[in-house]
């Protein structure tokens, strides 16, 4: 197994470190409840060597078990890729095109972009997951993804077992007037259980239900989410581009047609660049195939012209920063980023310049008076997007323009 092989080279080491970490904890923690619960369950439900049914249920869990972790551990250890410190085009004229990251002393090659987290420039970046500690891009987008869909696959399998089990150690037990409403039990009354199901078995039992049910409904729209955009052969951070992109043209009553570069015009082949049978994705990440009508910095430039044009808002409503809050509406408590970006505190008659955002969120810089601004000082998070107003499109100044370009 690949992630097996990263974890004893003895220079990737360290990467083990990415356990520790309240995402990764999380994760592990809610696989490993709703996994025990659904194998002791099992054995109190359906035992497995009474019955070819029972067989075929308890082999159908574990395999669940081994393929999430197994996605799991890839996506975390294997990583997006990493563009090579210092790197630099082979044709220097190239270079024009491309962004120049500070931090990594080098040029960002198309479609990678830095991540603070990480603390390096990422290969085709999507995002940084904070529940595998580790940003989500050109190598390990094919395991995230394939754990996004085995994670609520299993977790309703373990559902079921868990709403079996209590039913059939209950149904001697309480009366629930479903007269005319019968599960047949036969096939589960032809043992006797090997483990007694007392209160604090139900309660565990209902607790990892609960898990189960949650996680099935939250990573299952993960998934959902992620096939969006594989299957345009885009990521998050582009779709923002592309939105920002058309946004500009129809702003300006251009007659500009937007192409997006790395759409290749056919489902199949974008969802084949990032599932292969290796589980090695097409490409090196830093070439990639484009469109007829475009080249491979197409997106590059387009993304310099849009970060310098920028939305400027205007807050209408006080927010406190707080990460889910209470008094902005349902759909922004329930909407709010998955990441460890901060959020931040706005009052009224603030003014904000917007680069990114979601529909129910978005994300830019708090514009500052010199007296509270000091040398490198910025406000920079995600705020609700209901506290906000549009005042117009600002072109920002050379020196802005210049420090988006270099990171």
């Amino acid at each position: 197994m690949n992630f097996l092989s990263t974890i004893v080279t003895f220079e990737n080491l360290h990467e083990v470190r990415r356990l520790c970490h309240w995402g990764p904890i999380i994760a592990l923690s809610v696989i490993a409840i709703c996994s025990t619960m659904a194998i002791i369950d099992s054995i109190i439900w359906y035992w497995p060597l009474d019955t070819t049914g029972g067989s075929i249920n308890f082999i159908m869990l574990i395999n669940w078990t081994v393929l999430i972790l197994y996605n799991y551990f890839n996506a975390m250890f294997v990583g997006p890729g990493y563009i090579p410190l210092g790197w630099k085009p082979e044709n220097q004229q190239e270079a024009q095109y491309l962004q120049y990251c500070r931090v990594c002393q080098g040029h960002k090659a198309p479609r990678s972009h830095h991540c603070r987290k990480c603390n390096r420039c990422v290969m085709k970046m999507d995002h940084h997951c904070p529940w595998i500690n580790n940003c989500c891009g050109h190598l390990n987008h094919a395991y995230f993804t394939s754990f996004l869909l085995l994670a609520p696959l299993g977790c309703s399998h373990a559902a079921i077992i868990f709403i079996m089990t209590m039913y059939t150690q209950l149904y001697e037990r309480i009366s629930f007037g479903w007269s005319t409403v019968k599960i047949d039990m036969s096939a589960v009354r032809q043992f006797q259980p090997l483990m007694p199901f007392s209160v604090p078995a139900f309660a565990a039992t209902l607790f990892a239900l609960g898990l189960a049910l949650g996680t099935t409904i939250a990573v299952g729209m993960l998934f959902f989410i992620q096939m969006k955009v594989v299957l345009r052969n885009k990521t998050s951070i582009e779709s923002w581009i592309e939105e920002k992109a058309k946004d500009r043209i129809q702003h300006y009553q251009t007659e500009e047609e937007f192409i997006f570069p790395y759409d290749l015009s056919s489902r199949w082949q974008n969802f084949k660049q990032v599932f292969t049978w290796s589980g090695t994705p097409i490409g090196d990440g830093i070439v990639w195939p484009v469109h007829p009508k475009c080249h491979q910095h197409t997106l590059t430039v387009g993304s310099v012209t849009i970060h310098a044009f920028q939305v400027q808002y205007q807050v209408v409503e006080d927010y406190n920063g707080a990460c889910c809050p209470v008094n902005k509406g349902i759909q922004t408590f329930f909407r709010t980023p998955c990441t460890e970006e901060p959020r931040i505190p706005l009052s009224k008659g603030d003014v904000i310049l917007a680069t990114r955002g979601t529909k129910w969120w978005m994300y830019g810089d708090k514009v500052l008076h010199d007296d509270k601004l000091r040398a490198g000082e910025r406000i920079r998070g995600w705020f609700p997007r209901r506290c906000v107003e549009k005042c117009h499109y600002d072109t920002a100044s050379s020196d802005s323009t210049s420090d988006k370009k270099v990171n």
